[in-house]
C-alpha cells in the first residue's frame, strides 16, 4: 500500500505537469494557427483588392462603352446600311462583354446579374430600333432610332448596374 502511495505520489504531480504543458502548447499552437490565418488573409487582400478594384474598373468601361450614345458614335460610318450598322453594333456589345466575362468572379452574383441585364437592355435597344426600319435604310437613321428609344427608356439599366459596380468596389475605400 506504501508503494501505491509512493507511486502516487510522484505519477500524479507528473501528470498534472504533462497535462499542463498540453494545454499550454495547443493553445499556443492555437495562437499560432490564427495568427497564420490572420496574415495570410491579409496576403490575399493585398493581391485580391487590386485585382478586384481593376475588374471594377473594366466592367465600368464596359457599361460606358455599351452605352448607345457611346456605341452609335465609336461604330458610325456614314457609308453604313442600317443593317451593316446593325450588324455592327451587335458585334461590338458582343465582343465588349465576352471580353469581361471573367469579371463576373470578382463580383456578387446580383451585381454580375445587373451587367448582365444593362448588356441585354443594349441589345433590345439596337433590336427595337432595327425593327422599324425599312430596307434601304441607312445607318445614321438607325443611330437617330437607337437616341430616339435611349431616351425614351425610363429605367436605365446601365445606370443601374454602374451603381451597382461602384457601390461594391467602394467597401475597399
Amino acid at each position: 500500500m506504501e508503494f501505491l502511495a509512493d507511486l502516487l505520489k510522484i505519477v500524479l504531480p507528473a501528470g498534472l505537469v504533462i497535462y499542463g504543458m498540453y494545454l499550454t502548447i495547443m493553445s499556443f499552437m492555437k495562437k499560432e494557427r490564427e495568427k497564420m490565418a490572420v496574415e495570410l488573409k491579409t496576403a490575399n487582400n493585398q493581391i485580391i483588392t487590386p485585382l478586384r478594384i481593376q475588374a471594377g474598373e473594366r466592367l465600368c468601361l464596359l457599361l460606358e462603352r455599351i452605352t448607345p450614345n457611346n456605341l452609335v458614335r465609336r461604330i458610325n460610318n456614314p457609308e453604313y446600311s442600317a443593317r451593316e450598322f446593325y450588324g455592327q453594333l451587335l458585334h461590338e456589345v458582343r465582343e465588349e462583354f465576352n471580353h469581361n466575362l471573367s469579371q463576373q468572379v470578382y463580383f456578387s452574383d446580383e451585381t454580375w446579374e445587373g451587367v448582365r441585364r444593362a448588356v441585354e437592355s443594349v441589345v433590345t435597344i439596337i433590336n427595337t430600333a432595327m425593327q422599324d426600319m425599312p430596307e434601304e435604310a441607312r445607318g445614321i437613321e438607325l443611330a437617330r432610332r437607337i437616341f430616339q428609344i435611349s431616351l425614351d427608356q425610363k429605367n436605365d439599366a446601365i445606370q443601374m448596374a454602374l451603381k451597382e459596380v461602384k457601390s461594391e468596389i467602394r467597401v475597399f475605400f
